[in-house]
């Protein structure tokens, strides 16, 4: 399970970048039932947090890199986001964002791995990271999809310290990788990781992604709510045993996630 002790490795923020952010806000709060608060609309900036409950769960900024997707961008707390950039050049990542300070809040920096998958850091400073996870309407879980799960394993074993065990997919499907923070028990895995090939990852040409899975009560009714506002099902709703009732979905901007509504203990 996430929690919000943000150790080193765990994954503590993340944000949306979308080309409408208002069209975004209005999405998620159908689905999910978040409320959206605007930090600032100018030539430069347009975006803000979204919130569940009065806590902060996501941010939304307007996506400006050019000829870049919309999608959901995760980020795993580090003690020291310089030392994690040297770890990643040396391990045969990219550094997209080199480290920098956004206030007293805290330092950022975002990369690729090897084989393309797009993620962050976070080394906090006042902000700690989200106020709410593992709660309906809040992120719980993390999911890579990778061309080369050996190569993942090593990678972000190496930068973070992951500890990693499998489980066989249903059906002789593959294997799962399930991730737990550095040091601490398995009730504590976070996310996982699964390896697929190029064809199967149309969504992004064939690189490998990170998404995140959100909590929800019923999945059949977020369900309706993502293709009642626009949005469509790549996979699902499908019972996954031991697991609970999920759904692969895109937003009208094609940025995935998940919804999971997990099974009663």
């Amino acid at each position: 399970m996430i929690t919000t002790d943000f150790v080193p490795g765990s994954p503590c923020w993340l944000d949306l970048g979308a080309p409408d952010v208002r069209a975004a806000a209005s999405f998620y709060g159908a689905v999910l039932g978040w409320d959206f608060e605007s930090i600032g609309e100018s030539e430069d900036f347009e975006g803000g947090m979204f919130r569940k409950d009065g806590k902060i769960v996501a941010g939304l900024g307007k996506l400006t890199e050019e000829g870049a997707r919309s999608a959901w961008m995760i980020y795993y707390s580090v003690t020291d986001a310089d030392a994690a950039t040297q770890t990643v050049q040396q391990t045969g990542g990219t550094v997209r964002v080199a480290p920098m300070s956004l206030d007293d809040w805290g330092r950022m920096a975002q990369y690729s791995d090897p084989q393309g998958a797009q993620f962050a850091v976070w080394e906090p400073g006042t902000n700690k990271g989200v106020e709410l996870v593992d709660q309906p309407g809040s992120l719980s879980w993390t999911e890579l999809y990778t061309t080369d799960a050996a190569s993942a394993r090593n990678f972000y074993g190496t930068l973070f310290g992951w500890q990693f065990s499998d489980m066989p997919l249903p059906g002789g499907a593959g294997t799962y990788t399930l991730i737990t923070p550095a040091g601490l028990p398995e009730d504590r895995m976070q996310g996982g990781l699964m390896q697929l090939g190029k064809e199967d990852l149309a969504l992004t040409g064939g690189r490998p992604y990170w998404h995140p899975v959100f909590a929800v009560e019923d999945c059949d009714a977020a369900v309706a709510q993502v293709t009642g506002n626009g949005g469509s099902v790549q996979m699902g709703p499908v019972d996954m045993e031991g697991v609970g009732r999920l759904a692969v979905c895109l937003d009208p901007a094609n940025a995935d996630f998940v919804v999971l509504a997990p099974s009663e203990s």
